[in-house]
Formats: structure tokens, sequence, C-alpha cells
């Protein structure tokens, strides 16, 4: 294994980062704006550079490595499988895929038995979304305001928040409404009773005025990620699935980042019960990001739909073998060594108690939420107001508190995962105890760069 204590290497570093800025064009960036950290190494919850400077993880990457960096049995199933099979085409039977999908459709809820596999999440949705679109002959699709679906074609057009605005083609099809968020309820409610009838409320209606005949689907995160991270009250997914019924209108269920093991279950459906979605969308978790792998699990309604009438889509490297190795190697690691269960477990009893401390005791903290592996403090000016720390979808100057806060959280040892005016702490699931103190301490010290700009 690697080990923990990083060997400081600054002109391997200095390599790496000039070669960087020479080549590599990063996504989401303003390019000359930007100075990539170089990163040395990796192991369990930590990542350090080459100055040797070590950093917990709150990251999880990009919410991806559920079971932490190099764990040692991942890497050694993609080195086998490398070594007797390392890529085929997706239109044979190989066991490592035919495994891989085996051991998901195990997991996931009702009869999603069938496994489509994409290189990851943007493509599962795009996939979804298609499928929908065939299955019910109709061409529209709902999503929310506040949600990320990915950055292709289908994908970024269903996403809500500011990445959507400069690639919105306006004609994709795709009708937007608000999805429950008592914090900052668009419904003026007062409890989450009240934010459950009132949005549902809202979608029936923009069922009702975009026509129901016209709707293949209605796309959910089942608990939102990047836009941060707001579990739905009870009866609202409930609701969804009726209002979908009802009209025979498909729901997905985007578990792109809330899946395998990050909420404290392996789906955050599963916390939701009697909801089943016609098709589930994942990622990320499924082999904790160590080879690229996203896929659809699909209901045997939608299935039959391609049971004899050919799917018009597919991909060079769906299912391959290396990915698919690791994913089966991710799942019975997370079963044998009961990852789903510490994830719940550690957010129950260290993550979320400690946050709402923090809370108690930071007034620039409005509102902490989560649960399993998957919270988000609010950061606000004034807890009264709660107006957000920073603006919407600030740059520059205006997102200077931000700015502060993130740099004060890595000055204190933590990567954090930082978007808009709120901090997500999305350790990996297999985070411990002592880390995650660890983690909630240096925290609590970078929240007093955002007490600051309170009022």
């Amino acid at each position: 294994m690697t080990p923990l204590t990083p060997q400081p290497d600054p002109q391997r570093g200095a390599a790496v980062a000039a070669t960087d800025r020479a080549h590599v064009f990063h996504s989401w960036s303003a390019q000359e704006l930007i100075t990539p950290l170089a990163v040395a190494g990796a192991d369990g919850s930590y990542f350090w550079d080459y100055e040797g400077n070590r950093y917990l993880d709150l990251t999880s990457g990009l919410v991806f490595t559920n079971i932490g960096y190099q764990h040692p049995k991942v890497v050694a199933a993609i080195q086998e499988q490398a070594a007797s099979l390392a890529t085929f085409a997706p239109a044979f039977a190989v066991e490592a895929r035919s495994e891989a999908a085996r051991l998901i459709a195990e997991r996931t809820p009702g009869d999603l038995d069938r496994i489509f596999f994409t290189n990851g999440g943007a493509e599962a949705v795009e996939n979804a979304t298609r499928m929908a679109r065939l299955h019910t002959g109709r061409p529209k699709v709902l999503s929310a305001y506040r949600s990320y679906h990915g950055a292709t074609a289908a994908a970024i057009n269903l996403t809500g928040d500011p990445r959507r605005w400069p690639n919105d083609s306006g004609s994709a099809g795709v009708v937007r409404f608000w999805a429950p968020f008592l914090y900052r309820s668009p419904f003026h409610s007062e409890n989450e009773t009240q934010e459950c009838e009132r949005a549902l409320t809202h979608l029936e209606d923009t069922i009702a005025f975009e026509g129901p005949a016209t709707i293949a689907a209605v796309i959910l995160e089942t608990i939102p990620g990047t836009a941060g991270i707001m579990p739905p009250p009870p009866g609202y997914l409930a609701g969804v699935r009726e209002l979908c019924d009802r009209h025979g209108i498909v729901l997905i269920l985007d578990e792109v980042m809330a899946g395998f093991g990050r909420t404290g279950k392996w789906f955050a459906v599963d916390h939701y019960e009697g909801v089943v979605p016609d098709l589930l969308t994942f990622a990320k978790g499924v082999n904790s990001g160590y080879v690229p792998l996203g896929g659809v699990a699909i209901s045997g309604a939608v299935a039959e739909t391609f049971a004899r009438r050919p799917y018009p889509g597919g991909l060079t490297y769906s299912g391959h073998p290396l990915a698919c190795a690791a994913a089966v190697a991710t799942i019975n690691v997370m079963e044998d060594e009961g990852v789903v269960e510490n994830a719940a477990r550690i957010g129950a009893e260290v993550v979320g108690p400690g946050l709402r401390e923090l809370a108690a005791r930071h007034p620039s903290v409005g509102e902490v939420r989560g649960l399993g592996m998957f919270w988000a403090l609010e950061l606000v000016r004034d807890r009264g107001t709660r107006e957000p720390l920073v603006p919407y979808n600030a740059t520059g100057e205006a997102n200077a508190p931000m700015a502060a806060f993130a740099a004060a959280a890595k000055a204190n040892g933590v990567w954090p995962f930082v978007n808009m005016n709120r901090t997500h702490v999305v350790p990996p699931c297999t985070v411990t105890e002592s880390e995650a103190k660890a983690g909630l301490a240096a925290l609590d010290r970078a929240l007093d760069a955002a007490d600051a700009h309170t009022a």
C-alpha cells in the first residue's frame, strides 16, 4: 500500500504543475485563473501534494471515492482483470460485466434488474431520458431547478444550476419545476408537511398545464447533491411516484452521487419506503471512481419495450471489463467490510451531531442538512434573513467570503467541497470516527473565516 507519510519532492511537483499548465484543459474553469494542486499520492481518506502537505479529503474526489483511495482489493481486482482480459467489445458476454450487473441488480429496489452500462453519470442520464421518450412516445422531460445531471447535451439541459446557462439550447424538450427545499421554500411553507403538499401541488399543476400526454418523464436526484444536499420531506417522492403513475409518466431517479452507500443505504431511495423508480441512474460510487463507470438500472416494463425493438443507443466502452471488475470488487468490499453501515453510523453518531454543534457556535451556519456521509452547511450573512454568505453563482470579489473559508480549511489540513454559499461534508464512506472528528475540528477553525463576514 502507498505509505500514509508523504515524501516531499518539490522539484517533481513543479514539473507536474508546469506540464499541466502547458497542456491540460480543465473543466468548468477559466484556464488562466486556476492553479491546480499537483497531487503526489492518496490513501484511504487522505491525499497529499509534492510539498508534503497532507489533506483529509472531505470531497471524496467529486463524491465518488466511497471506499477511499487505493483500496488494495480493488486495485488487485483491476490488475488481475488487466492480466486476463483488459478490454472487450460490449456486444459479448464477459464475466466481469455480467457479475457487476448481477451485483448491482441485487441491490437496486423493485424490479430494476436490467443494467445498461455507460462510462459515467451524464451518459447514464442521456440514455435514461432516451429510454423514457422511446418507451412513452412523448417528448418532454420535467426536471427541478436545484439539480445537476451532467454535462452532455441532454444532461446539461436537464440540469438546473448555472452551469446549464451557456449550454442551454432552449429547445431540448425540458420543463423545470421547483422541488421542495424548506429552508429556502419557493412556496412560503412553514414546515415540512406544508412544503411537501405545496411542492406536489406545484408539480401537479405543471404537469396539467404542460399536458400530461406530452411528458415522457420526471427526473429527480433522489437527494440533490451539488445543488445542496436537500433530503426531500416525508411523502414527497411517494407523491411524485403517484403523479407519474396517474399520467403514465416514467419516473427517473438520479443516484449518480447519492448511490452506493453515500447516504447510509445502498441507494438513497431506500430511505423512502415503497418508492421504486422506473429508471435509476448511477455512477461514481459503483466502483469508487477507480475506473470510469456508470449505468441505468431498468424496470421490467421499460425493458420490455426493447425486447423485440432495438434500443438505439450504445457506447464503445459500455461495461468495460476493467471498470466492471472494479465494480465487483468495490461492491464486495462494501458488503464484507460494512461500508454502508459505517456511513450510516458515523453520519448519525459523529458527523451529524458534530455539524450541529458547529452551527450552534458559528453565526455563519444557517442550516445543517444531510445523512450518512452526505452533508451540507448552508453559510449565511444573517441567520435572521437567511441571506447567503455570497450571492447566487458569485465569482471574483463577490465570492471572497467563501474563498476565505476554503483557504482556511486547507490551511487546517482538510480539502473542502465548496459550492456557492455552501460547504459539503462528503468524506469517503470508510471514514473512521477519529478522522471524522479531526475533520470537524478543522472545519470549526475554518468557519471563523466565514463568521468574519456575517452581519
